[in-house]
């Protein structure tokens, strides 16, 4: 069992920066891919950015590659998502996802694992 808790989300302005963390409880962190997705209003849950759980790999959805970095600290059971030039659309709450797997998922139903999530808003 793996228990996830994000942070570091707020209201920003458009243009602005955030970092959210992901800090996970348990066992073997460095076992599971990590995964970050985002819901915004009316919309369904999508994926954002994914790491591999050994050497670093990592994947981005189109709308956000250049602008968002994940990374993860395997000693500090913690993966970041650092946000720049954020823009309104990417208003959502964001979600962190831990997944047994040594591939990079990028569906939900590939993840075993949920944080609750954490509001994030750019306004312009």
């Amino acid at each position: 069992q793996v228990q996830l808790v994000e942070s570091g989300g707020g209201l920003v302005q458009t243009g602005g920066s955030l970092r959210l963390s992901c800090a996970a409880s348990g066992r073997s962190f460095s076992s599971y891919a990590m995964g970050w997705f985002r819901q915004g209003p009316g919309k369904e849950r999508e994926f954002v950015a994914a790491i591999s759980r050994s050497d670093g790999t990592t994947k981005y959805a189109d709308a956000v590659k250049g602008r968002f970095t994940i990374s993860r600290d395997n000693a500090k059971n913690t993966v970041y998502l650092q946000m720049n030039s954020l823009k309104p659309e990417d208003t959502a709450v964001y979600y962190c996802a831990a997944a047994i797997t040594a591939t990079i998922p990028i569906t939900p139903l590939r993840y075993n694992y949920w944080g609750q999530g954490t509001q994030v808003t750019a306004s312009s």
